[in-house]
């Protein structure tokens, strides 16, 4: 079965004035389609096709460049979208908020790493908080539409937090000022969906 550009589950203009209604049009009806419809042209007539998109990127052969791009932008764009919320965004508590402290000191500390993980990577990516197995947390970013599910991709684990720092995803609204674009991004997380994401990871 082929995939599917997901619904947000929210209106294009419900994130403002943190994410643009405009930007987000874009990005999910051109962007967001246009890697779902190259990931099902990549993986037709293989032995991918009928795979979860978890299991075609943990398994990837990473020299499939046309499987490695695609498969990667259906999977952080569709975990972008869902780790976002305007309204029941819930706050950071639990066993979440725990492994966040034990790994960075405070929520304060974790915000700075993470945002100097989107700010600091070179060119088109995203930053991560991904999970390990026994519940340990870390930040990293990875190039273009890598991703952490992928081998031998930066810090592994299982991503539960991911923003896109390719330009496409603010420069209508933010031009080249990466910095406020991630420090909004805060404001809308949803960590109802982030902690959920740990639970089911850990």
């Amino acid at each position: 079965m082929a995939f599917e550009l997901p619904k947000l589950g929210y209106a294009y203009d419900a994130l403002e004035p943190h994410m643009d209604a405009r930007t987000m049009e874009i990005h999910h009806t051109k962007h967001h389609q246009g890697y779902t419809n190259k990931l099902n042209a990549a993986i037709e007539g293989t032995d991918l096709e009928g795979k979860s998109i978890e299991d075609i990127l943990t398994g990837l052969d990473m020299e499939n460049s046309g499987v490695r791009n695609n498969g990667g932008g259906f999977y952080n764009h569709s975990l972008f979208w869902d780790v976002m919320n305007p309204e029941d965004k819930g706050y950071l508590s639990g066993d979440l908020k725990d492994a966040i402290e034990a790994a960075y000191g405070s929520k304060d500390a974790f915000i700075e790493a993470f945002s100097s993980a989107a700010a600091t990577r070179f060119g088109s990516g995203w930053a991560w908080l991904c999970v390990h197995k026994g519940g340990n947390v870390e930040i990293c970013s990875t190039p273009n539409q890598d991703n952490p599910l992928m081998p031998g991709v930066s810090c592994g684990g299982t991503p539960i937090l991911g923003l896109d720092v390719w330009e496409h995803a603010y420069y209508l609204n933010y031009q080249n000022r990466r910095p406020d674009y991630i420090k909004a991004f805060f404001s809308v997380v949803n960590w109802n969906e982030v902690e959920k994401r740990y639970a089911a990871a850990k």
